[in-house]
């Protein structure tokens, strides 16, 4: 005797074997899909109401559904709902569970839908939702960095290039910098969400709908921006996952960045910060060791969130059009993707909020060959082209390092040796402040600088973004 049809699967009814319990668990997805189970009901409440405008349902049958759907929902949230061994993911788990609430009714809900449209519109609005979270935590951490600035404009410190002293700036000019680059991720976040609010709802498996389901009654239900016009594409874009983790990508690039710098100042060697006891860690051998683990995590997990996105795309590059059960790799990255980038976010915005500068230390690591710039720029002043400048103030200060003195150490004498030009007036040049002051063209660390980067970045932080 045949075996029954495995009608308990939603594609069941072809199929008359069993599925090699092997086979099931390598297929199923409940395990990580289940969180987008607020998304997928959202979804086929509005497709129940679309279901009724075209008459497929009547009124009292869609009111029933939606009691239904809406009971299978609170059984969710309140970590009541029954996992079935048969439930492959979580549509066929809430459509099982609607079924058996409100009975044979439940399997009208699939009527001109697939599970292809259906995994594609559940994942735009799980992934909206977390844009929206993660955007205001992005929001937090560059507050952070600008009200931080915003009080210790004071503090000056050597500029790096090359990790080598260069030129001097503020402490908070160095932050700031940071802040532009997550300035720029949170503008690239909004930027993602037109193209997350496609809807592929009424794309059917995928060559659309035949019952004519009013898709901009959909869109608007569900706040889509706009629907997907090809229904070939509206079920096998991912691209909007792919975007989201390049997003990440580059944002946990910026947080490896600022990590990497921090490190290196919070280090015994440079002591221009001190991290809080909160984002650090002992040695389980070396008693005295505070080490700045949240910031190397921060740096490591870059490379996850990277790793993430690249895989996904080595799946993605090869399918043919439309649906096929290779996107369904595109949850576990994404999920974890996003769930990395949020605690990432909080752990940064807590580093900063907390850490100690070091002035003192700061000022103590300011020597006079940084201002070797300034020098030249001295001469330039009274007409000697930079090239020339640039070549006297290097042999000023390969005078000094014979002599085993600062700049302004050597004589008015010893200058004259170098260029007639220089005068008494050489030794107003060596004054870091003065020369981070005469730095004031838009974008420099002079103090009238830092408030103009300042209101910049909150006038950015101000903007609201579309949804």
């Amino acid at each position: 005797m045949a075996d029954e049809p495995t009608k308990q699967k939603l594609w069941g009814g072809r199929f008359t074997g069993k599925t090699d319990p092997l086979m099931h668990a390598f297929n199923e997805s409940l395990r990580y899909d289940q969180r987008m189970h607020a998304a997928d009901i959202r979804g086929s409440i509005a497709y129940a109401k679309s279901l009724a405008l075209v008459g497929i349902l009547t009124k009292d049958e869609e009111t029933k559904m939606i009691q239904g759907l809406t009971a299978v929902g609170k059984e969710w949230e309140s970590g009541q709902f029954k996992i079935e061994p048969d439930d492959e993911d979580i549509h066929t788990a809430n459509e099982r569970r609607l079924s058996e609430l409100i009975g044979p009714l439940g399997g009208k809900l699939h009527t001109g839908r697939s599970r292809n449209d259906q995994v594609a519109t559940d994942m735009r609005i799980w992934l909206l939702d977390q844009v929206k979270e993660i955007e205001a935590v992005l929001i937090a951490l560059i507050r952070v960095m600008v009200e931080r600035a915003d009080q210790e404009k004071d503090y000056l410190m050597p500029g790096y290039t090359h990790l080598q002293r260069g030129q001097p700036i503020r402490w908070c000019h160095l932050l700031l910098s940071h802040a532009f680059s997550f300035s720029a991720d949170l503008e690239r976040l909004r930027q993602l969400i037109p193209r997350i609010l496609v809807l592929p709802l009424g794309s059917g498996a995928l060559a659309g709908n035949p019952f004519a389901v009013d898709r901009h009654f959909l869109a608007k239900e569900l706040g889509f921006q706009s629907v997907a016009e090809n229904s070939l594409w509206g079920v096998g874009d991912r691209d909007f996952v792919i975007e989201f983790m390049m997003w990440a990508s580059l944002t946990t690039t910026h947080l490896s960045r600022i990590s990497e710098d921090f490190i290196i100042y919070s280090s015994a060697e440079f002591g221009f910060i001190t991290l809080s006891d909160a984002y650090s860690t002992g040695s389980s051998m070396m008693p005295q060791k505070k080490n700045p683990d949240s910031l190397e995590l921060l740096r490591g997990k870059s490379g996850r969130i990277f790793g993430h996105m690249a895989g996904f795309v080595m799946s993605y590059k090869g399918l043919p059009s439309t649906y096929n059960k290779d996107l369904q790799e595109d949850k576990e990255p994404l999920f974890d993707t996003v769930d990395t980038i949020s605690a990432c976010l909080r752990i940064a915005e807590g580093v900063i909020a907390t850490l100690d500068v070091q002035p003192e230390r700061m000022r103590q690591a300011l020597t006079m060959d940084v201002l070797a710039t300034d020098l030249a720029d001295y001469l330039v002043r009274k007409g000697v082209p930079f090239r020339e400048t640039h070549h006297i103030s290097g042999r000023a200060v390969a005078l000094a390092e014979s002599r085993g003195c600062q700049l302004n150490q050597l004589t008015i004498a010893d200058y004259k040796s170098l260029h007639e030009d220089f005068g008494d007036d050489v030794y107003d040049v060596f004054d870091f402040e003065a020369s981070v002051e005469r730095r004031k063209a838009i974008g420099g660390p002079s103090r009238a600088m830092i408030d103009r980067q300042v209101a910049v970045l909150r006038e950015k932080l101000g903007g609201i973004s579309e949804t």
